[in-house]
């Protein structure tokens, strides 16, 4: 069975997916000209620019646009950025940042119309709380009888979510935790869980407010102590840029433990690593941001493209720069994953690079906890409906205790096939809904003169 579900698991992240995702941005980039590239300083302006002013707040909406997009990142950043880089690398060689970025660059008008569907289509419930997303712009966009298909969109995201963000999530936290500090993994879980429950339960004002005191801090902090090794070694950053753009399209030699890499592995992990990351393309964090206070869905996209912007083009570059630049036989020395990232954070800080890495671990994993839950709310609503969502809470609290003391592999595998599964009918809304996206945003470039 589960050489099975590795298949499968392969099969659906392997090239099709690829390909239907950066087809998806292709198509949406040439529509709108290449937005998210050219006019990425008015993007930055619009929103990082502004997201710390209450009197930009305009429009209806449950929480603000800074803490939508903190929301957002909280559960995409997360070990992807730490280890999955790692992985790419030594998988794939450096060539594999070329396609992570390549992957970011579309992945950035991807996010922006799924969050823009998920803002127009979103609606109020009798509560007051605003719900979007696939589910959502699936049944509201393309008609009822394509229900089923928003329903099946929903159970997957909820067994996406229950795998990633309470079952892989508090494992990994607890290795890492008990590895460095010492920490026994079920005192670190009752904690995670403690503090999770507190968050979550109190609404999704509260997770924005957890959100907007954590993760810009987070990726600053983590940004710093990058740019340290960086800086450290900056004399050899031509050439490994030269080596980033040269093996993303030649053959990389055997060297040290790595076994070598040709430009298909290079693509292959590259792109992987990258969607895995930010999820452009799989519907998540378009939730999130329906929820946002806005006054126009794609002044919310905006925030869209920021979040891939943050996750890929900075976060998971840090890591990869940290890596390639940290001494020439790092990468190559046959070590994978987080074991490689701390490695490359030692060479400048010794054995406080593992307390870097290893809180890092944490704070990504604890965000992911509670901001995956925006994205685990939102689907239990619509499929069981708004009075249900008391039981489900109970089953969000449950799974950590057990994976601390499980073998996650299987689950992880559980987790790329649901969220493989998903990418599938939120794409095809996207392409489906594609007339409407363009009309919205035509409007609005007019109306801003842009």
């Amino acid at each position: 069975m589960s050489k099975f579900l590795n298949w499968l698991a392969g099969e659906l992240w392997g090239w099709p997916m690829m390909i239907l995702i950066f087809l998806c941005g292709l198509i949406f980039g040439l529509g709108t000209g290449f937005f998210q590239i050219r006019k990425l300083p008015y993007v930055l302006k619009e929103t990082l620019g502004k997201c710390f002013r209450k009197d930009a707040l305009e429009g209806e909406g449950t929480i603000t646009p800074l803490q939508a997009v903190s929301s957002a990142l909280a559960g995409c950043i997360g070990n992807g950025n730490i280890a999955g880089v790692a992985t790419a690398i030594a998988t794939g060689g450096p060539g594999a940042v070329f396609w992570m970025w390549i992957m970011g660059l579309f992945g950035m008008m991807t996010k922006f119309v799924e969050v823009v569907l998920a803002v127009h289509f979103r609606e109020q419930t009798e509560s007051g709380a605003f719900y979007g997303g696939p589910m959502y712009y699936i049944e509201k966009g393309m008609g009822k009888r394509w229900k089923p298909l928003a329903m099946f969109y929903g159970v997957m995201m909820i067994v996406g979510a229950l795998g990633t963000a309470v079952w892989v999530q508090p494992h990994t936290m607890a290795s890492a935790l008990k590895s460095t500090f010492g920490i026994p993994p079920l005192a670190t879980v009752v904690c995670a869980v403690i503090l999770t429950a507190l968050v979550c339960f109190g609404g999704f004002k509260r997770i924005g407010r957890f959100a907007e005191s954590i993760m810009p801090y987070f990726v600053v902090v983590y940004t710093v102590f990058s740019l340290g090794v960086i800086f450290t070694n900056i004399a050899r950053l031509p050439e490994v840029v030269g080596m980033i753009f040269k093996y993303a399209f030649n053959p990389h030699a055997a060297v040290g433990g790595f076994a070598g890499g040709t430009m298909i592995l290079a693509v292959r992990y590259g792109a992987a690593r990258g969607v895995f990351s930010n999820e452009a393309g799989l519907g998540t964090a378009s939730m999130v941001h329906a929820t946002s206070i806005t006054r126009h869905p794609c002044q919310q996209g905006l925030y869209g493209i920021v979040e891939v912007f943050v996750d890929t083009i900075v976060m998971c570059s840090m890591t990869a720069f940290v890596i390639l630049l940290s001494a020439p036989d790092v990468w190559s020395g046959g070590l994978n994953g987080i074991a490689l990232t701390i490695s490359a954070f030692d060479t400048l800080y010794g054995k406080f690079g593992a307390w870097i890495v290893s809180i890092s671990v944490m704070l990504a994993a604890l965000t992911t906890m509670i901001g995956y839950y925006f994205e685990y709310k939102t689907s239990v609503v619509y499929v069981f409906g708004e009075k249900n969502m008391g039981i489900f809470n109970v089953f969000w609290l449950i799974p950590p205790f057990v994976a601390v003391t499980q073998d996650v592999d299987l689950v992880w595998t559980i987790v790329d096939i649901s969220t493989g599964i998903e990418g599938i009918p939120n794409m095809i809304a996207m392409l489906a809904l594609a007339p409407i996206f363009f009309k919205v945003y035509k409007q609005w470039t007019k109306d801003n003169n842009l």
